[in-house]
């Protein structure tokens, strides 16, 4: 390594306040001679620029938790401080956590939100989960490593080889590659950081956020926010990451953040919408000189409904500054083929998609409180289907309307809930017991559509009905095809 870099990095050490362990090495030096390169400045100012908007927080959390403030560090080189940063493997959040991790450290995650993205609780839980593994291995260094690689991957290198030092399994080549460059690369981003212009960084660290919580008690959209607050929608969706949708979920507990100082205007503003529109409706401002065609074509509403949702006489003058109610479309209905995982229960996937149980029985022809792993279930996210002759074009104006793909449905359906012990009951006899009662008949290698419509004496187009997947791809040995007798 660069004995020049090497010695500035040790003066630095002796110089700037830590409380996690900080070291020179030549594992260390190629990683802190990068990110002194023009391409190294670009990625590490990057990441303390937005850094300013959650250090103070994140280091009042690590903090309040017990564990090294330095530990921040951690979290530039996971997502430079991205709360909606997705990894390619699943991993969410400032912290990247994993589905299961986070569920493990109580980060909620279903249809409307996922509080991996939430920066404040995902630090919160990374904290929780840096302290138990510190608990099992009573060391910094190791306890990044198996952040990065998992906690059993560490112990059974120390299991392999006897040591229970990092740079030890370094040395052995006993961790994943990844992990054994992940420590080096935390302790360069953490000397750079302490002392930027040393590196020549220049480093402007983004203002933090400053912010109203609003317990609202009801979903609302945040188009209806933005009317009632002036905010602009975008700084919402900051304020909340954690928000899958533009809709927060109908949880009363749950709390929106916005702009600090209009909370209350909020408050005030949205208590001239029925709490039921909260969803559907908006809130527009009369400019000077506006007229209320204007506004019925600006938002794509009939005249009419604008006079009666503001109990308006016909050809009413409006002045400017009169805060109107504008009846735009109800949400739309998003169709979603869920596939049924090993444990999961009707309950689970009701709470998922914000639907009731009794729904998922009467879309899917079901009884009990279980449906066969592999079913692949009908779920109208967002509320009850059309009638059968409008629904072909509901689902074909849902992505329109919110500006959504197709390609949503489908990654939705993807997600699902944790692996828990299967019950033990048979495809067969959680299939319904009397004649009026669908089947669910696993497909077997060599079936055909036809084949299956022979032998339960029914139709392909019937059993293609019944399973609108098959609309999207080919039938495959091991579905399971719900066919109605």
């Amino acid at each position: 390594g660069d004995p020049r870099l090497a010695r500035m990095a040790e003066l630095e050490i002796i110089k700037v306040p830590h409380d996690l362990p900080l070291t020179v090495n030549d594992s260390v030096l190629p990683y802190l001679s990068y990110f002194t390169s023009p391409r190294g400045h670009e990625i590490v100012e990057h990441g303390l620029d937005r850094s300013g908007r959650y250090s103070a927080m994140i280091r009042r959390v690590l903090h309040e938790e017990g564990v090294p403030e330095d530990l921040i560090y951690l979290a530039q080189a996971e997502s430079a401080f991205l709360p909606q940063a997705v990894s390619r493997a699943g991993a969410r959040g400032i912290w990247q956590f994993m589905p299961y991790r986070g569920e493990e450290y109580d980060l909620e995650r279903n249809y409307w939100v996922d509080e991996r993205s939430d920066p404040e609780k995902a630090t919160r839980a990374a904290a929780r989960h840096m302290r138990d593994l510190y608990d099992m291995f009573g060391d910094w260094y190791l306890v990044m490593a198996a952040y990065n690689s998992g906690p059993m991957n560490v112990i059974r290198a120390i299991e392999r080889t006897g040591y229970a030092d990092f740079w030890d399994l370094q040395r052995l080549h006993a961790l994943p590659k990844q992990t054994q460059n992940y420590v080096p690369i935390i302790i360069a981003l953490a000397l750079v950081a302490k002392d930027p212009s040393l590196y020549g960084v220049q480093v402007q660290p983004d203002k933090t956020l400053p912010a109203d919580t609003v317990a609202l008690g009801h979903s609302i959209d945040l188009h209806l926010v933005a009317d009632a607050t002036g905010a602009d929608l975008e700084d919402l969706r900051d304020l909340n990451p954690e928000l899958l949708r533009n809709v927060t979920p109908n949880d009363p507990d749950f709390s929106l953040k916005v702009p600090a100082g209009t909370a209350a205007k909020l408050k005030e503003d949205i208590e001239q919408v029925p709490e039921d529109k909260w969803t559907s409706w908006r809130l527009h401002a009369m400019d000077s000189g506006e007229t209320l065609g204007d506004v019925a074509r600006q938002y794509r509403v009939t005249l009419a409904s604008l006079e009666t949702a503001n109990h308006l006489e016909p050809h009413a003058s409006v002045p400017a500054g009169f805060l109107l109610d504008v009846p735009t479309a109800p949400p739309v209905v998003r169709l979603v083929h869920y596939r049924v995982q090993r444990g999961d229960t009707l309950e689970g996937i009701a709470d998922r998609y914000d639907v009731t149980i009794s729904e998922l029985r009467r879309w899917n022809h079901l009884r009990g409180n279980r449906a066969p792993r592999g079913a692949r279930l009908r779920i109208y996210a967002g509320g009850e289907p059309a009638p059968a002759s409008r629904r072909a074009s509901s689902k074909t104006g849902a992505s329109e309307s919110r500006g959504e793909s197709a390609a949503t449905s489908q990654e939705v359906s993807r997600k699902s809930g944790p692996g828990m012990p299967d019950s033990g009951r048979s495809d067969s006899a959680q299939a319904a017991t009397t004649a009026a009662d669908p089947i669910h008949h696993r497909v077997k290698r060599g079936e055909t559509i036809y084949s299956i419509a022979h032998a339960f004496k029914t139709s392909v187009g019937a059993i293609q009905a019944s399973n609108p997947f098959l609309s999207e791809r080919p039938l495959e040995a091991g579905d399971v095809l719900t066919i109605d007798r």
